[in-house]
């Protein structure tokens, strides 16, 4: 029996807005996004430092640059197949210690093999964040507030970045790179403290691996026959592609390209990312209030992740053709782009999943996600091997960039609940 998209009348939501404990949560998930994004993306803004240091070859950058998305991907799925088994209070908080262990090591590394397997590390703590905050937001937050609950965890990846690029950019111009990862590591650790606090245990029983009436919980093969499923995927590549060059190598070509000194790329590429977050918290907000005026789900989540896309793939190739001061605006053009593509990327999955699946369906989605993720950073330093220059780099990206916006326009079909088949399955037998 194949999975359906349940009919409009058949939607199920939660029924109330989420008490005051779990705005408190909301507030450390996104706290706990922009501590992720600075512990993932501070090595593209020591990597100029890095290169000299260490005698490293652009495709050597290439690959330190790609292994967190590496073991990030590969993990999703066994994060995902956790998050909806176990207690996801304790799943977050063991991967936000591994990977703040990770970036603490990272700074007492003293070549490329204890450089490389760091950033490995990282990518396995981190890749409980995503299932992780679906789960939540899909248990907890009705469809008319995820568009602003996403919004607020992602403004928290954007100034992530915004504030390793900008300040860690600065400090590690002036301190050196590895005093900043130490302090970054360690200091992030406290961030446990509160989340124990105001977390709750997860009560619902279902949730836990041990229970026998757990086969209503949908598996990843009936996840894989949905089309939308496939699209989600399809999708994400595409954006992460754009993201990670963005975050990866977009640092080093402004530095090496363009000829910036470290605190010009670091003021560039901190407005892009601030931008980006304003314009993700901007367009959540839109999004829910377009909905709750009487818009559809289908048309404003999908409006907004495809024309944001197609946003970035126009701005893109500008980057490499224009001049130095074009060059920048273009640049914060396809960060604000990625910002209001962003906003809606993961209140469709939390709306297809449903708080049962959304832990598997975020893991796989994510999976395959970053393996776009993976791919763009190493693939632009063989491109740089090979050529010597950046413009096939920047082409491929907005190739990639186009596709994405084609994929949520027209992959994904509704924006609704799905109604699972081993759901439906276990209340006739129950019956």
């Amino acid at each position: 029996m194949a999975s359906i998209p349940s009919s409009p009348t058949a939607r199920t939501q939660p029924s109330r807005a989420p008490s005051q404990t779990m705005r408190r949560v909301l507030i450390l998930l996104a706290l706990s996004a922009f501590i992720n994004f600075v512990d993932r993306g501070n090595l593209s803004a020591a990597a100029p430092l890095l290169k000299t240091e260490l005698a490293l070859s652009d495709f050597r950058l290439g690959i330190l640059l790609a292994a967190f998305f590496w073991s990030y991907a590969f993990f999703q799925m066994f994060s995902g197949w956790l998050v909806d088994r176990l207690d996801v209070k304790w799943m977050l908080a063991g991967g936000f210690f591994l990977w703040s262990v990770a970036t603490a090591a990272t700074g007492l590394a003293g070549g490329f093999a204890l450089l490389l397997a760091a950033r490995l590390v990282l990518g396995v703590g981190e890749s409980v964040v995503y299932p992780s905050y679906s789960k939540i937001l899909a248990r907890y937050f009705p469809e008319e507030q995820r568009g602003l609950a996403n919004s607020i965890i992602i403004t928290g990846f954007y100034a992530g970045p915004a504030f390793g690029l900008f300040f860690g950019g600065i400090l590690m111009g002036r301190y050196g790179w590895r005093s900043f990862f130490l302090l970054l590591g360690l200091i992030s650790l406290l961030w446990l403290l509160p989340w124990f606090q105001c977390m709750p245990r997860e009560r619902d029983k279902h949730a836990n691996a041990g229970n026998p009436h757990d086969s209503d919980t949908p598996g990843i093969f009936e996840i894989l026959k949905l089309r939308s499923a496939w699209g989600t995927c399809a999708a994400l590549a595409c954006l992460d592609y754009l993201s990670y060059f963005l975050l990866t190598w977009m640092p080093t070509y402004l530095v090496r390209g363009r000829n910036f000194s470290m605190d010009q790329m670091a003021a560039t590429m901190g407005a892009a990312y601030v931008l980006c977050a304003v314009v993700a918290a901007t367009c959540g907000w839109l999004s829910d209030r377009w909905i709750i005026a009487g818009a559809t789900p289908t048309l404003v989540r999908k409006g907004f992740t495809s024309v944001g896309m197609a946003g970035a793939a126009i701005f893109v190739m500008p980057c490499v053709l224009a001049g130095p001061r074009l060059a920048t605006v273009m640049v914060i053009l396809v960060a604000t782009s990625l910002g209001a593509c962003s906003s809606n990327v993961w209140a469709i999955t939390q709306t297809l999943a449903g708080p049962r699946a959304a832990g598997r369906w975020t893991g796989i989605e994510n999976f395959v996600g970053n393996l776009g993720g993976a791919v763009a950073p190493a693939l632009t330093g063989f491109v740089l091997g090979r050529t010597g220059h950046y413009f096939w780099a920047f082409t491929i990206t907005a190739a990639v960039s186009l596709l994405g916006a084609l994929s949520w326009a027209f992959w994904i079909g509704r924006v609704e609940p799905v109604v699972w088949a081993s759901r439906v399955r276990a209340k006739g037998v129950s019956g």
